[in-house]
């Protein structure tokens, strides 16, 4: 009996001591209201994955990058290779090659970093960009998402200027011959091209600033706005709920799945886990970026046969697919197939990026709030102008190595730079035009099969003596889903309120294209009422 008084006290006291921490710690952070956010339900699709395979591989990047800032040296200054690699023995070199050979060479498991931090930025920049087409197919750009959207926008755009900045550091021939590539970009500027190029040097070029000055860029400025830009997402993911795939139980006005405490973050840190090993693995067994094969740079040299990562061959590409083109003004010659391939064609590129969800908004007239995913094929003009743009950076990418393709599949030269400019120009319309007949000929056969049945291959004989094939209806999960799709009606022109009489029949007719391949289902059904209304805040 005693005993059990002196364990009921014990308890007591624990609960109350228990009590006041938790009241003292409520009273300077945000405890209890972190116990409903630790509910927080994500739902689960693979598709979901990608952006916290980006976030690991910047995790991966901030890791390894803080240890190779320990032994990089960011200088050109000119000194005398006397280390272990035979091969450059006696040959002149600035402080960041040899730095950066010494750390693959001399420091003990220094190389399995360099191309783990190297795999690491290669995979960070192809999580971004398939997380942003997966944004963009399945429309969870819409609103309230539209800054989450330019975010990542902006994300990927910071992300090739990191992995460029980089890229560049060990100062070796092959980055080498991409920055003198960007130079005669940043040359082709009218007017102030000249000015930057001396300010990006500290001089003419090679001069003897620009390894300082984008190793203050690669460590500091850009990882900066990364790291805000990236919390600034991910608390507006919070804030707004995730997206989800329509589905029963699943409308506009919840979120299913895991709560994000222990579920969730047991899960994410399995993949956290899962990114790293995948990652080292590539490191140790995957050779990238050997740059004692390329040897340090020279102004007077250019490396054969050289290909950029993966995300700047599009500029390659671009480059070599514009063909020779200039124009004399008031003295000052303007070097077209320099400036329109490298620095105008990629501003509009991104600047479509930005824009696109406002001209998809305006277009259509959609103003409502939108937390369920469209599938690719509900969406046939906005799923064909996205394979369109897939297929034009496709053309532009193996452009980049039209070289390599060349002397490889033993094709002239020539012809093959002609083959890809007619691609460039024939391949984006007509694999729009064939997407959006195969987005519209899959929603025709849906509600087909919505209205008629699956087919089950059983045939029986009619009274006629013919055969006709039995039919089951749908499961419900599926009913669901085809039922719960619904496609606005286009604009009409007097609808356009506030726009000028030509603005609203270019809306008009723009809405009408948009929609002009809509196949509804023949029936509304509760499925659709239910994903409709009002939002729950």
């Amino acid at each position: 009996m005693l005993l059990k008084r002196r364990r009921a006290r014990a308890g007591a006291r624990a609960r109350y001591a228990a009590e006041r921490t938790v009241d003292r710690a409520d009273g300077r952070l945000p405890v209890s209201e972190g116990g409903g956010l630790l509910r927080k339900a994500f739902p689960e699709h693979w598709s979901f994955l990608l952006g916290e395979i980006a976030l690991y591989s910047f995790v991966v990047l901030l890791l390894t990058g803080v240890w190779l800032t320990l032994f990089f040296k960011p200088s050109m200054t000119q000194v005398v290779y006397d280390g272990s690699y035979e091969p450059l023995l006696g040959l002149s070199m600035s402080e960041a090659y040899r730095s950066t050979v010494d750390i693959s060479f001399e420091i003990r498991g220094g190389l399995l970093i360099r191309q783990s931090h190297h795999w690491a930025a290669l995979v960070f920049l192809s999580a971004i960009g398939v997380h942003l087409l997966r944004v963009f197919f399945t429309g969870a750009f819409r609103q309230p998402r539209e800054v989450n959207w330019l975010i990542g926008v902006t994300l990927f755009l910071l992300a090739l200027v990191e992995g460029f900045a980089g890229y560049s550091l060990p100062d070796d021939l092959l980055s080498g011959t991409g920055l003198r590539i960007a130079q005669g970009i940043m040359l082709s500027i009218p007017v102030v091209g000249t000015y930057i190029s001396m300010f990006v040097f500290g001089g003419e070029y090679p001069g003897e600033d620009v390894i300082p000055r984008l190793y203050s860029l690669h460590i500091l400025l850009v990882p900066g706005l990364l790291l805000a830009l990236l919390t600034l997402h991910l608390i507006l993911v919070f804030h707004l709920k995730h997206t989800q795939w329509a589905g029963r139980g699943r409308t506009n006005r919840n979120a299913v799945g895991k709560p994000m405490f222990p579920q969730f973050v047991t899960n994410s840190a399995g993949l956290f886990f899962m990114v790293f090993g995948v990652l080292t693995l590539l490191a140790a067994v995957a050779q990238i970026n050997p740059i004692w094969a390329y040897g340090p740079y020279r102004p007077d040299m250019v490396s054969f046969g050289s290909q950029p990562d993966w995300y700047v061959g599009f500029l390659e590409g671009s480059l070599r697919l514009m063909p020779p083109f200039e124009t004399a003004v008031a003295g000052h010659t303007v070097m077209w197939n320099v400036l329109v391939p490298a620095v105008v064609l990629p501003g509009a590129l991104f600047a479509v990026l930005y824009a696109y969800p406002f001209f998809e908004r305006w277009v259509t007239g959609d103003h409502e709030e939108h937390h369920l995913c469209d599938r690719p094929r509900d969406k046939p003009v906005r799923t064909g102008l996205g394979v369109a743009a897939i297929c034009f950076y496709a053309v532009l990418l193996l452009a980049g190595g039209n070289d390599i393709l060349s002397y490889v599949f033993d094709v002239p030269l020539n012809l093959l730079t002609w083959v890809f400019r007619i691609s460039l120009v024939l391949l984006p319309p007509v694999s729009f035009m064939a997407t959006r007949r195969v987005c519209t000929a899959l929603l025709e056969r849906e509600r087909e099969r919505l209205a008629e049945g699956e087919e089950t291959g059983e045939l029986r004989q009619t009274l006629a003596g013919g055969y006709v094939e039995s039919h089951e209806p749908l499961d419900a999960e599926e009913r669901y889903v085809l039922r719960s799709r619904r496609e606005p009606e286009p604009l009409a022109p007097a609808a356009a309120d506030g726009d000028a009489p030509h603005v609203g029949r270019l809306r008009a007719t723009l809405s009408e294209w948009y929609y002009g391949d809509r196949v509804d289902v023949e029936e509304a059904g509760p499925e659709r009422e239910a994903s409709s209304g009002e939002l729950e805040r």
